[in-house]
């Protein structure tokens, strides 16, 4: 079990609602709440949500959101109160869930995941790690793969979901604060707005065929996978089961390259059964790759690469590479948020206004020094063991390197005191809202040009 601090507020299961609804009620009353939740989808295509943990100052909570009976709608009242900052450790799936049964995302909120990657805990923090350095303590991970949709819940799978919570009020604290101290809040405050962006979760079956990343540029094989493609993700959604399970990917890129016109033809590809193929599935399948037979050259979709132009320079590339790596080191901050590989192919090749590396902290931490070695006005030299970044007749010791270990950025100080100190909260005096006023719905920035960060104090 993992080890919990006396201070910890005992767990309580609760199955009913007139427990839940004191309990969300006392948890309005808070800066902030830790949020969790257990969940299944191995057999499904939607998320079955199991449980909820949920973790204030005087309460910690297992809530059986499987309980008869039980509604949730004072669970959604709490996560859409825009007082109380919801905390998730990687948080995606968890809002997924929500956003499904609530129709909104949790607002305002903060992901300790992603606050790690900007404090310099490295790509992916895990839960484990951040409670072990942060939080002092050690995660029992024997229930991890639990069956959480089983009853009753076992006492050993309640204290396991706890500790999901508890630990992590103190992982917030520790990383609210040292992002403060840093001037780093706003960073955290810019990726919480696309995170709680309905649009960030939204699946278009008719781009599904991008995700499989097709090695060819025939048009007409990229059209039949695109129908195809939608088509499966309909069904799977309709029939709520996995994609995969309906029909594999290698499989459907055999159909797309044969294209069958029957079903003794669909029933000759890798991982098609006869009976499928005869079935009704089969035959909407093959009304699907009908419909993309008949389709205009024009109509045809172009491979992903082949629309941004011009492929990019191998060699710019790496160069952008190494110097992702040195902002990174130098900052401290996880390249792989800074930068994609796919970010650095359209920079390299294009530089379009709508990366997201040219936007907001990313183009001051890396964006801005991306672009100068872009176009010549910036060079790479090696240091000892250190990268440095030399700008052409620059006079010596005016600003002709940076070196990459440098601990503290310039952008990283020009963020320093942007975080807005704590205002009580009108409506409930006594207790303390947000450190930072929420990002804009639209995306813009506030009047100094700096996101605030939507966080809690105590």
């Amino acid at each position: 079990m993992s080890r919990r601090p006396a201070a910890d507020p005992e767990p309580v299961l609760i199955t009913k609602t007139e427990e839940l609804v004191p309990l969300c009620g006392r948890l309005r009353q808070e800066p902030f709440v830790t949020v969790d939740t257990e969940f299944m989808r191995e057999r499904t295509y939607w998320p079955e949500l199991c449980v909820v943990q949920l973790g204030g100052s005087q309460d910690t909570a297992v809530v059986d959101a499987m309980a008869p009976g039980l509604d949730l709608a004072p669970l959604g009242a709490l996560l859409a109160d825009e007082e109380v900052v919801k905390v998730f450790h990687a948080c995606r799936q968890d809002v997924e869930i929500f956003l499904l049964r609530f129709g909104r995302t949790p607002q305002p909120m903060f992901d300790t995941q992603v606050a790690a990657m900007v404090a310099g805990f490295g790509d992916q923090a895990s839960y484990d790690s951040l409670a072990r350095a942060l939080a002092g303590a050690q995660i029992d991970k024997a229930h991890r793969f639990s069956d959480w949709a089983a009853r009753p819940l076992s006492p050993a799978q309640i204290t396991y979901a706890a500790g999901d919570v508890t630990h992590l009020r103190r992982v917030y604290v520790a990383l609210r604060d040292r992002l403060a101290r840093d001037g780093r809040l706003d960073w955290v405050g810019e990726e919480m707005a696309a995170l709680t962006d309905p649009a960030t979760y939204g699946t278009d079956p008719d781009n599904a065929w991008e995700r499989l990343r097709p090695r060819t540029t025939n048009r007409r094989f990229l059209g039949t996978l695109r129908a195809i493609a939608a088509w499966r993700e309909r069904e799977a959604q309709r029939v709520n089961i996995p994609r995969q399970r309906l029909l594999r990917d290698e499989s459907l890129l055999e159909v797309a390259a044969t294209a069958p016109a029957d079903a003794g033809a669909l029933a000759r590809a890798r991982g098609v059964t006869e009976g499928f193929a005869r079935g009704k599935s089969g035959a909407s399948l093959l009304a699907a790759i009908e419909e993309a037979r008949a389709l205009p050259e024009d109509a045809l979709p172009e491979a992903p690469r082949e629309r941004g132009g011009a492929s990019p320079s191998p060699a710019l590339v790496a160069l952008l590479k190494v110097l992702l790596a040195a902002k990174a080191e130098e900052h401290q901050v996880a390249p792989r948020l800074l930068a994609s590989s796919e970010d650095l192919d359209r920079l390299a090749a294009e530089a379009p206004g709508d990366l997201p590396v040219l936007q907001g902290w990313r183009r001051r931490v890396f964006g801005e020094d991306a672009l100068a070695l872009r176009g010549g006005e910036l060079a790479l030299g090696v240091e000892g063991r250190r990268v440095r970044l030399i700008r052409p007749g620059a006079a010596p010791g005016e600003g002709s390197g940076v070196d990459s270990g440098e601990a503290t950025s310039q952008a990283g100080r020009a963020g320093a005191g942007k975080a807005r100190a704590a205002r009580p909260k009108g409506a409930r005096g006594g207790r303390a809202a947000a450190a930072g006023e929420a990002a804009d719905p639209a995306g813009e920035a506030p009047h100094d040009g700096v996101a605030t960060s939507p966080l809690a104090t105590d």
